[in-house]
């Protein structure tokens, strides 16, 4: 299918179908507004949209930045209209059906961006994968970290780091990440990864992070300068392979 955009009717029939799935997971996506003129218009480019058997959210932003990163699409990061029509594309690998055919629909920040809030742009589940391969493209498995849960999910290491922009745009601080959370042999977070409690937990490296940001200029501090200068309760992850 050809890439359009949402119009504002599109957008309003969308948030309405996201308002009555929580109250009924099994209703139907609104896939006609994909393509009907009275809810969608079509962009000044010609590009085909193809649905992938995505599994992780890395695979979901390389896929994504090899369509959309070289269009020249004037502020694409920050176009609601778009990615709203993306969301509903993809709906069947972004809000999936579970036990008894019913759907469970995440936060409305998830499907429909909120461009004046950073914090919860990231939540996207199409722009933030996007947003992150984009920004470390020249080294994109350093963010695998971020980016190795399924497409429909968000680690709390990404929900940690990509809640600051300068964190998460930051190719050392991702390699970090990286190094701390992610096994590469088994293609997946480390055990303790996900945790919201403990010592060397996301949340912890971030308030670390903060506090060197105090005093050093992160953009110019290496990851092996960052490595050697993280506290003691991170052993467990540096020195973990799962």
């Amino acid at each position: 299918m050809k890439l359009r955009k949402l119009n504002d009717n599109g957008l309003v029939e969308f948030n309405n179908y996201l308002d009555l799935l929580e109250e009924d997971g099994k209703l139907q996506p609104p896939f006609f507004l994909l393509s009907d003129p009275s809810y969608s218009i079509a962009l000044g480019t010609e590009v085909e949209m193809e649905i992938k058997p995505f599994t992780t959210r890395f695979e979901v932003g390389n896929y994504l930045y090899s369509v959309l990163g070289n269009l020249g699409l004037s502020d694409l990061e920050r176009d609601t209209q778009l990615w709203a029509w993306c969301s509903l594309y993809f709906f069947d690998v972004l809000c999936p059906l579970g036990d008894k055919e019913v759907r469970k629909p995440r936060e409305r920040a998830a499907y429909i961006p909120e461009p004046e809030n950073f914090k919860r742009y990231y939540r996207h589940l199409l722009l933030g994968p996007y947003l992150i391969y984009r920004a470390h493209k020249d080294q994109p498995t350093s963010a695998m970290a971020l980016l190795s849960v399924p497409p429909h999910k968000i680690s709390e290491v990404e929900a940690q780091i990509a809640a600051t922009m300068d964190l998460v745009t930051n190719p050392s601080i991702v390699e970090i990440a990286t190094r701390l959370y992610y096994n590469p042999k088994e293609r997946k977070l480390k055990k303790g990864a996900q945790n919201t409690k403990g010592g060397g937990i996301p949340r912890r490296l971030v308030a670390f992070l903060n506090q060197v940001d105090l005093t050093w200029d992160l953009y110019f501090a290496s990851a092996d300068t960052l490595w050697k200068m993280l506290p003691k309760e991170f052993e467990k992850f540096a020195k973990s392979i799962g």
